[in-house]
């Protein structure tokens, strides 16, 4: 039995120093370790030895073993690096010939606009309110002093889902579901897009975004919603812009106003962006009617507020000089990298 552990050991020896793969490691240690491997058997048979010879080829059998074991190891972790090693000289890699330069994107003019404005009506204490695009007729319409059959929907139309439901055509209904929920002070603008049945043209999409806002507190006039207009315009048209309000009417205000900005590129003397009127549309606005704080809760005989409401596009064409409001869908590259 001496001579068969070694017979084992000379035998695993000199296979090992052969095997090219890990597959064929795995079968010699299988072969001489495995449960019906040649070890295995021959420690089977140390039943048939008498007391004094079983702790002689006992000791040799575990030395046989720990033997194997070691040596496999060895030329397992021999076969890993030499597979390493062919990796690496199949795959060199040349560290000297110039990389390729990846583009990186740029943020589109519509998101720069809106983070300036959103950032420009934080710093006076705002904060930003968001609803869902699909919106209930009740706060799209309703809510706002604007019921079935009233002619300010026609203005507005847009893509219903059913009778009830439909794309919002404003950020207003965001302002209702604030009102329903808190008491004032309210301070909040409402960004987001807004959809309306449009087609589209230079100045039109039926789908565009808006920012809206709002507050309801005790004693807010007229004055305050001037005040803070022209901080708006002068902060992203220049410290030279002027506003001006016309008379207005919207269901929702009352009294409303549009409200227009001198000219970004004349300066209000005429030109061709103005139509040669010096001033230009941006926006409309109006004091909280009575109805709609009454509607969300809150008493018009304590409480009063202005609303206004901006179009991120119309607003964006005038800081970045466009012309055309298609610009900003088309994703055209040329276009968005003067950005």
């Amino acid at each position: 039995m001496k001579e068969q552990l070694n017979n084992i050991k000379d035998s695993a020896q000199k296979e090992l120093s052969n095997i090219k793969s890990i597959q064929e490691l795995e079968d010699i240690r299988i072969k001489f370790l495995g449960k019906k491997g040649e070890l295995t058997s021959v420690l089977r048979g140390m039943g048939a030895l008498s007391a004094e010879e079983r702790p002689v080829i006992g000791q040799l059998a575990n030395e046989v073993r720990a033997f194997l074991e070691n040596e496999i190891e060895n030329a397992k972790m021999e076969l890993v690096r030499r597979e390493r090693s062919s990796a690496l000289e199949k795959e060199v890699i040349d560290v000297t010939i110039p990389g390729k330069r990846k583009n990186l994107g740029k943020r589109h003019p519509l998101s720069m606009v809106m983070d300036e404005i959103k950032n420009i009506f934080i710093g006076m204490g705002y904060e930003i309110a968001e609803g869902p695009e699909i919106e209930l007729d009740y706060y799209n319409f309703e809510a706002l002093n604007i019921p079935q059959g009233h002619p300010a929907r026609d203005t507005q139309d847009t893509f219903y889902i059913n009778q009830n439901m439909l794309l919002r055509t404003q950020t207003s209904p965001v302002q209702i579901r604030i009102m329903e929920k808190s008491q004032p002070p309210i301070k909040i603008i409402c960004p987001g897009r807004v959809y309306r049945s449009d087609a589209v043209d230079a100045t039109h999409s039926p789908i565009f975004h808006q920012v809206e806002g709002l507050v309801v507190d005790k004693g807010v006039t007229m004055g305050d919603l001037v005040g803070t207009l022209e901080v708006f315009a002068k902060s992203i048209f220049g410290e030279n812009t002027k506003i001006r309000l016309r008379p207005h009417h919207f269901p929702f205000t009352e009294p409303s106003a549009e409200v227009d900005v001198s000219c970004w590129t004349c300066g209000g003397k005429g030109c061709r962006v103005c139509k040669n009127e010096g001033w230009i549309e941006i926006l409309g606005a109006g004091m909280v009617h009575p109805k709609v704080l009454k509607i969300c809760g809150i008493d018009p005989e304590v409480y009063s507020g202005f609303a206004f409401g901006l179009g991120v596009e119309r607003t964006a064409m005038g800081r970045f000089n466009i012309d055309d409001l298609r610009h900003l869908y088309e994703n055209d590259v040329r276009f968005l990298k003067q950005f």
